[in-house]
């Protein structure tokens, strides 16, 4: 019965409720690093698939060593274990306010990172493919997939950067430049839209569109007679 009072006091719940934040800030600071590395290759792909090719082969020499890539899968599962709790807890869902923000574009995160994650390993260990540029643009790039994932990637871009505004909006108390707070939260939201925009534009060739090599074809159900 003790035990029972003690798990549900306000002062267990409140710092078990910090200390969740803190886990949740921590990993989610450690995977933006690798997200802005990653968003960056993307935006390389503006100038061709062999220089975002070469690009990821630089970048893998660091995130694709085994402690690395480990720690990166043990990041994202704390923010995915973290966030579903938060979202529960959450009562602000007006767009219009930037908490309510912070609850959507989490909330689109972890469907986007859920099945991000699943689909790379899937793609490695299962149909043994490089998951490289290729494996990445496949859907974005074939019809009628692409009606799916263009706005599936574009809208993960700028949920990434939506959640780094509402959470620069909260705890930033210094102007920059001049800049409140909330115009520099602004500008972090209208950076995530252009991002997306110019990725999604280097991703489909400018909207040509690239061709896909038939190995990969098999991500977007077109196979070879």
């Amino acid at each position: 019965m003790r035990l029972w009072i003690f798990l549900t006091s306000r002062d267990f719940i409140d710092n078990f409720m910090d200390t969740f934040k803190r886990y949740h800030f921590i990993s989610g600071s450690l995977i933006a690093i690798f997200v802005f590395a990653h968003m960056i290759n993307h935006l390389i792909s503006l100038w061709g698939p062999s220089q975002h090719l070469e690009m990821m082969e630089v970048l893998r020499k660091g995130y694709r060593v085994p402690v690395l890539e480990s720690l990166l899968i043990i990041l994202i599962l704390i923010q995915v274990i973290t966030g579903i709790r938060f979202l529960r807890v959450k009562r602000n869902w007006n767009l219009r306010e930037f908490q309510g923000i912070q609850s959507w574009s989490g909330l689109y995160l972890l469907f986007f990172l859920s099945i991000h994650i699943c689909a790379v390993f899937a793609g490695r260990f299962i149909l043994e493919l490089d998951t490289n540029f290729y494996f990445g643009v496949a859907g974005l790039n074939s019809f009628p997939v692409n009606i799916f994932f263009i706005p599936y990637y574009g809208l993960a871009i700028i949920a990434f950067f939506a959640h780094l505004s509402s959470i620069h909006n909260k705890k930033m108390k210094v102007k920059i430049l001049a800049i409140s707070p909330l115009g520099q939260a602004r500008l972090i939201l209208a950076m995530g839209i252009l991002f997306s925009l110019l990725i999604i534009f280097g991703l489909t060739n400018h909207f040509r569109g690239f061709e896909i090599p038939k190995e990969y074809r098999i991500l977007t159900g077109e196979f070879d007679s």
